[in-house]
């Protein structure tokens, strides 16, 4: 017999629509300004470090993308009991990125690109555990380029330096983040 259930299709369709509207304006409908204000940084950082206005583009449409797309799981249920528990273990560890990565901001001179390199990789390694099954390996290529691209120590060490072209940047993304995580977002 042929399986087929149109709350599938419709959970794909809405999956591939929201994939190809990775725009400004649809990001508001479903990331909040305090979200979007730390994603324009994250794009004004990537450009500059990169010097490639169109791969900083990239990272941050293909976060936006991953971000809609896991979204989109949720709340469809999509997700086993044990990738609820992954899903845990990524909040967590995502909390404790933020939480670090201010934590590096408000103290000066105790910022170590190896730990922070290593929480942004364990939290690519705990996401991709998680949709698996559940994304296709383009997606799967999504998320590694996002977050292969912003814990490059390199780009972390010039993001944290602390006379550096990026001091603003890292300012209002850490005070983005502070808000975030007072709010109980993060």
């Amino acid at each position: 017999m042929e399986s087929f259930s149109s709350k599938d299709m419709a959970m794909q369709a809405q999956k591939k629509i929201l994939s190809h509207m990775a725009n400004k304006s649809v990001v508001h409908m479903f990331i909040d300004d305090t979200s979007s204000e730390i994603l324009d940084e994250l794009y004004r950082v990537s450009k500059e470090y990169s010097g490639n206005r169109s791969e900083a583009q990239k990272v941050v449409k293909d976060l936006i993308k991953i971000a809609v797309k896991i979204g989109v799981l949720f709340r469809h249920n999509r997700f086993s009991p044990e990738e609820l528990s992954l899903a845990q273990d990524f909040k967590k560890k995502l909390h404790q990125g933020a939480m670090t990565a201010i934590s590096f901001y408000e103290v000066e001179f105790t910022f170590d690109k190896t730990v922070m390199s290593e929480i942004l990789t364990g939290c690519r390694d705990l996401l991709l555990k998680l949709v698996n099954s559940q994304l296709t390996p383009k997606s799967h290529g999504r998320i590694k380029h996002v977050f292969n691209h912003y814990s490059d120590p390199k780009l972390l060490t010039q993001l944290y330096n602390p006379d550096g072209p990026f001091k603003s940047n890292l300012t209002k993304i850490c005070t983005g983040l502070n808000r975030l995580l007072e709010e109980g977002t993060l």
